[in-house]
């Protein structure tokens, strides 16, 4: 179970002074009844304003020493609030640390021109998944290409749906080994911080999208609705697929991260990124939500504008947003990928970053629960007093019987 003080925060952690909870308890029926929500935005609105509240229970820890009383409230485990991410995010690296190769990797994204964001609106699962598929299947065609590199790539990749003002902006960032394994078995390494021409991987990644794309429209699989109708007429639909054909699509490629260790700031950092996090709201009132941008800049948006843009990034219901393909595909883990390791290893002094190394005889059935995972991770012991130090002890909180936070309807899951 995971939980958190409501009203308390550990020394030396400082809770932020305003949470997206607040803006939606003040907001949310507003939003319901002016906006056309589908049910999985419904869901997550409810439960992010239900979020470490008495409505879900939870537990007080009370000290015998000094009476100290802590209330912590469960969490609503949501994958889009913003409160409920560091958990999963910690139990997912520890799986994944397992499996990512001694290499240097590169980071890579797929950027969406802008002319296809009204079409990928209407169409998320669709255009999400071949956003994918065009992706990675571009990087390991240039990886297999004996002409460049001539071996299997291991690729994670994570979707994205966000600009920093929370525009709708679908990317996704990959993760890519720095070499691959050649079908004769040995381990082929890229040139030193290079692997691949930025414009070829480009054009490969646009053949790949809109040949598919196409596809998808020729079997009628694609929603054409709303300010995307036009594109039903036949003559239409060809222009806007030559018009995508004819414009440069971005792709960038930044410089391989440092070793291992490199690669796991930056999977902590992005994988179980949500659309806005409550450190980067500034303020809000009934007129404006201010929240930080990029930099020192900020952005502010009237307070239903805010929401529709937040819920506008939850993604379809049981989508996958974190993918893995090659080497670091499941199908591979106890084949090609112990075989790349055993290649390797011999040529790296640790596989692991220093504080995040796992025991190898510990099974998932015996993973540390949250409380062992908070004291490694910030050397604070949520079973001990912070005034005292005496152990505290711990008495639940059953649910406080009360009406909802909101009405919500019952309607099908979203289609696209």
């Amino acid at each position: 179970m995971h939980a958190a003080g409501a009203h308390w925060a550990p020394a030396g952690r400082v809770r932020p002074a305003l949470e997206v909870a607040d803006i939606v308890r003040r907001f949310g029926d507003e939003l319901l009844s002016s906006h056309a929500l589908g049910f999985e935005q419904r869901r997550a609105l409810e439960h992010i304003a239900l979020c470490r509240t008495a409505r879900l229970g939870g537990h007080v820890d009370v000290c015998p020493e000094c009476g100290l009383q802590r209330p912590a409230y469960n969490s609503c485990r949501d994958r889009h609030c913003p409160k409920c991410q560091w958990l999963l995010s910690e139990r997912w690296l520890d799986s994944r640390l397992e499996r990512m190769l001694p290499v240097h990797h590169f980071h890579v994204v797929f950027t969406l021109p802008s002319e296809l964001r009204l079409l990928t609106m209407y169409n998320r699962r669709a255009l999400f998944q071949l956003l994918f598929e065009s992706g990675t299947t571009a990087l390991k065609m240039l990886g297999a290409d004996d002409r460049r590199l001539g071996a299997e790539l291991g690729i994670t990749a994570v979707l994205h749906t966000w600009s920093r003002d929370l525009g709708f902006h679908p990317h996704i960032h990959c993760v890519v080994t720095g070499g691959g394994l050649a079908p004769d078995g040995s381990w082929v390494r890229t040139r030193p911080g290079f692997l691949f021409p930025v414009r070829v991987l480009g054009k490969l990644f646009r053949g790949i999208f809109l040949g598919r794309l196409k596809r998808l429209a020729d079997r009628g699989e694609l929603c054409f609705v709303g300010k995307c109708s036009p594109l039903a007429s036949r003559g239409e639909w060809l222009r806007f697929i030559d018009k995508l054909y004819r414009k440069r699509w971005n792709v960038y490629s930044k410089k391989p991260f440092g070793g291992i260790e490199g690669v796991h700031r930056y999977l902590a950092k992005y994988t179980h990124r949500i659309a806005i996090s409550n450190r980067r709201l500034i303020h809000f009132d009934d007129r404006a939500v201010v929240f930080h941008t990029r930099h020192t800049r900020t952005a502010s948006l009237p307070p239903l504008a805010f929401l529709a843009r937040f819920f506008s990034h939850v993604l379809p219901r049981n989508f996958v947003r974190i993918r893995h393909f090659g080497l670091y595909a499941s199908a591979n883990v106890n084949g090609r990928l112990q075989h790349a390791r055993a290649l390797l290893e011999h040529k790296s002094a640790s596989r692991r970053p220093p504080d995040t190394t796992v025991n190898p005889e510990t099974d998932l059935h015996d993973e540390p629960d949250w409380v062992t995972r908070y004291r490694n991770a910030t050397g604070i012991d949520l079973r001990c007093c912070p005034n005292c130090g005496a152990s505290l002890h711990r008495f639940t909180l059953v649910p406080e019987p009360a009406p909802p936070a909101f009405v919500l309807s019952r309607a099908p899951a979203e289609a696209a």
